[in-house]
């Protein structure tokens, strides 16, 4: 079994996620002690690449076109919740301020995180 610890260096990491892949070779099974360890070691794995590599947010208009896109939403489907078709063209063009009650309904209608609409 692997003594685990934070890591701290590159080197370190680099070692964890060697071990992370040979127990995955191994095929070890979850709910075992080798499968708690191995869990934990990819909770040791994250916090050190959320520490070490920060992946910046989508630029808040870019993240909602996105999403409608995916979705299949054109500018229309927001009228009625945000008011003229031109207006929400402004919003998504950049040409009027993404406001916090608006950047609350694309929350709740597209389901894109508040930390993305408001960085």
């Amino acid at each position: 079994m692997k003594n685990l610890k934070p890591i701290k260096t590159e080197s370190e990491y680099e070692e964890m996620l060697d071990w992370v892949d040979s127990q995955f070779d191994a095929a070890v099974l979850p709910n075992t002690a080798e499968g708690d360890t191995l869990e934990m070691a990819l909770l040791l794995i994250k916090d050190y690449e959320d520490k070490n590599y920060s992946v910046p947010f989508p630029d808040p208009i870019e993240a909602i076109k996105n999403k409608m896109k995916d979705e299949g939403l054109k500018h229309k489907d927001f009228v009625e919740a945000i008011g003229s078709k031109a207006y929400v063209s402004a919003i998504l063009n950049n040409k009027k301020p993404l406001t916090l009650k608006i950047a609350k309904m694309f929350h709740k209608r597209l389901g894109i995180p508040a930390e993305v609409l408001l960085s």
